[in-house]
């Protein structure tokens, strides 16, 4: 078998903010319809680093290769192209509390496209389907569940058929069912779609869930990477402790 082409490379990624170095030399390659998760505790450099992959910052060096092409020097048109290689599920899912489900689902077709109503309601007819949320189209986001509201803010974010997925913190505050539910669309999304995902978070067992490979990050940079059962065997003075909160002493 071969290997996977890299959807996502960064490479060497430096960034402060005044006299604090957040990111000290970055190193992470994505395959292709893999899902990464970056762990790490708060402050770690998580989402700093989450927003060099779509080019809302810019590095003080270091490249940022996105399907084969370095966005670090693109700008306006350019950048605004590479960026629609990404889907967004944030934190909060981040829906239009004024708009159906349907109407938030369909509103970056409305926006960047010029399909016809028939080709758009078909489009989140099938987003709705594949993600469990037949039935719902007319309701508003507070008449559903944490769960449910995080697979509209998928179901939204893949509407585009983008290749990459990011997730922020996606399992924050939720329950364990819940977390659950979420932890199967991120492996669904994946199964039916193809998607390449990187997930932030620093819900271990979440991490383990979903990850083909687990990288923690630590004082700006990845000090450990591979798949689940390695970072779960690590010796590594910054990843063993962490991880210990969750599987225990071994």
């Amino acid at each position: 078998m071969g290997t996977a082409r890299a959807m996502l490379e960064v490479r060497g990624l430096y960034k402060s903010f005044g006299s604090r170095e957040v990111l000290s030399g970055v190193d992470l390659t994505v395959p292709e319809g893999s899902t990464c998760v970056v762990l790490g505790g708060s402050g770690s450099g998580k989402t700093v680093l989450l927003k060099h992959l779509v080019g809302l910052l810019k590095p003080d060096r270091g490249a940022v290769i996105v399907d084969g092409e370095d966005i670090v020097r693109l700008e306006g048109d350019a950048l605004a192209r590479v960026r629609r290689k990404f889907g967004m599920v944030f934190q909060g899912a981040a829906l239009f509390d004024s708009l159906t489900i349907f109407e938030n689902v369909a509103f970056p077709l409305r926006q960047h496209t010029g399909l016809p109503e028939p080709e758009i309601r078909a489009r989140v007819h099938a987003r709705l389907e594949l993600l469990g949320l037949t039935g719902v189209d007319g309701a508003f986001p507070a008449e559903l569940s944490g769960g449910m509201r995080k697979r509209v803010g998928l179901a939204r974010a893949v509407i585009m058929d983008p290749k990459i997925v990011l997730y922020d913190e996606p399992t924050t505050g939720l329950d364990p069912l819940t977390t659950d539910s979420v932890d199967e669309m991120i492996k669904a999304a994946r199964a039916h779609l193809g998607i390449t995902s990187v997930v932030i978070s620093h819900d271990i067992g979440s991490a383990f869930s979903v990850a083909d490979q687990v990288c923690f990050l630590h004082d700006g940079r990845i000090v450990e990477a591979g798949p689940p059962g390695q970072l779960r065997n690590s010796s590594h003075p910054a990843v063993r402790p962490f991880l210990q909160t969750w599987f225990g002493k071994t």
